[in-house]
């Protein structure tokens, strides 16, 4: 997790200390940018992939660790998370960054970080101490962004099989 300042751990939920970037609760109205958005990134449509995690990340309305980010009045990235409690043989209360996405038109003005900056702040009011997410090793800028937030590589063996 990134260190923080005083004035971060006494700001107001949808502030982010970027002005002009306005994070909130992601919606079940946010489902066409999001996929607009990703589809942009990933050359295809994820609908299904994004219709399950809009249910989850919808049901569950008393934990806000899914969130949008509005910039110019329209929606500029998302970011879909998970809270586990004693999964995967952690002991204590984990997020799990699942999604992230930012508009290719509104690179580089901060949305990516108002995102994380609102999420880290939700996560410290949950006590939640440890946040996670996987990227593929070839996604070199978000590995380096994700650097930027302060993720570094845990000793965690991640191990696959192929199914024919």
């Amino acid at each position: 997790m990134t260190l923080h300042t005083d004035d971060e751990l006494f700001r107001e939920p949808g502030t982010t200390g970027l002005d002009q970037v306005i994070v909130r609760r992601l919606e079940a109205r946010d489902l066409e940018a999001v996929l607009k958005i990703d589809a942009r990134h990933s050359g295809r449509s994820r609908r299904g992939y994004y219709e399950r995690k809009f249910a989850e990340a919808t049901r569950e309305s008393g934990v806000t660790i899914s969130l949008v980010a509005e910039l110019d009045g329209r929606l500029a990235g998302f970011l879909i998370g998970r809270l586990y409690y004693g999964e995967f043989g952690v002991p204590e209360p984990m997020a799990i960054v699942d999604s992230i996405g930012v508009d290719a038109e509104q690179a580089h003005r901060h949305v990516g970080s108002a995102l994380f900056a609102q999420l880290e702040t939700n996560l410290r009011a949950l006590r939640v101490t440890t946040l996670r997410t996987e990227v593929p090793w070839s996604e070199f800028g978000l590995l380096g962004f994700l650097k930027t937030r302060g993720f570094s590589p845990v000793p965690v063996l991640t191990l696959e099989k192929r199914i024919s």
